[in-house]
């Protein structure tokens, strides 16, 4: 998968594991710009989902587009192949790594696509806060593992933060952003560090405004106006939570403290109360706002938990 002047040509083929909501923002992504896609879960009802969020969020996004026609909703999800099948990852160029932030379960995985995978493919992960490559020991090949830090929602995103592992070769990385790039995105590229850039201020930021919440210094709706109004930002801190979702925001913290032994990543108690209470933010319908049952893509409802 090279140019004639010796770089790595665009994916043509991208497979997508793990159908939450960064997975099926991916999988849109990457279909919406033409490429063929294989969205892979173990859970049907996940992929059910899946294909829902892209319905919607095509329909919504055609409503965004300025200038020319927006891709057609069913142009979109016919170039995505919904499956629980890991055989259809043997013609991707490029696999993307969407699955629960949980080392055993990501290193499961990587052992798994050295399996079936093409021998060239380049594996890519989305992981929160991980290491690359803590993730890349799990393959025979971890010249071919890449940190590719997309953000929600991926459909209307423009930027991708990409993580380069001690073993990342140059051509992972040009395959990566050929990926990128493919999809009308931009990337930097860092070195590799638990968080990167992006989640080790973002997490500090979100944890400090839950634990603001629970001291009582303002309610969560007061807390995202003020970022809102004070910093230019589109959606406030709890916001982002409810839509990243408590639990990977609580599992992220972990691996930060853990990694950095640091006690300012230390989880708020009342994140951790809502996590046990399955209060997970947009996909439960409440996390630290409430969501109408029918849009798991909507706005807040009036009422703040």
């Amino acid at each position: 998968m090279e140019t004639s002047k010796g770089h790595a040509a665009a994916p043509e083929v991208a497979g997508v594991v793990g159908a939450g909501l960064m997975g099926a923002g991916v999988a849109h992504r990457a279909s919406q710009y033409g490429m063929r896609v294989v969205l892979i879960d173990e859970d049907e009802e996940a992929l059910e989902r899946a294909r829902q969020s892209v319905r919607d969020n095509a329909r919504l996004a055609g409503l965004f587009v300025k200038g020319g026609a927006p891709t057609p909703v069913e142009t979109i999800l016919s170039g995505i192949r919904f499956t629980k099948d890991y055989d259809g990852l043997a013609e991707a160029d490029i696999v993307v790594e969407c699955v629960t932030e949980k080392w055993p379960i990501k290193r499961e995985l990587f052992r798994r696509l050295g399996e079936v995978c093409r021998p060239d493919a380049v594996f890519a992960s989305n992981t929160s806060a991980i290491p690359i490559t803590r993730l890349a020991s799990a393959t025979s090949h971890p010249e071919r593992v890449v940190g590719m830090h997309f953000m929600n929602p991926v459909h209307l995103k423009s930027f991708v933060e990409m993580a380069q592992g001690y073993h990342t070769s140059e051509r992972t990385l040009q395959v990566a952003r050929a990926f990128a790039g493919r999809m009308g995105m931009e990337t930097v590229t860092v070195q590799d560090a638990p968080g990167f850039v992006t989640n080790r201020i973002l997490m500090l930021t979100v944890n400090e405004a839950v634990w603001a919440a629970q001291d009582g210094v303002a309610p969560p709706a007061d807390i995202d106006r003020i970022f809102k109004g004070c910093f230019g930002h589109r959606m406030g801190p709890l916001e982002t939570a409810d839509l990243i979702g408590l639990d990977t925001i609580l599992l992220s913290l972990e691996v930060l403290q853990e990694s950095f032994g640091d006690p300012k990543f230390r989880p708020c108690p009342l994140l951790k109360k809502k996590v046990d209470a399955g209060l997970l933010g947009r996909k439960s319908g409440e996390g630290f706002y409430k969501y109408a049952a029918a849009n798991s893509s909507g706005t807040p409802g009036p009422e703040s938990r």
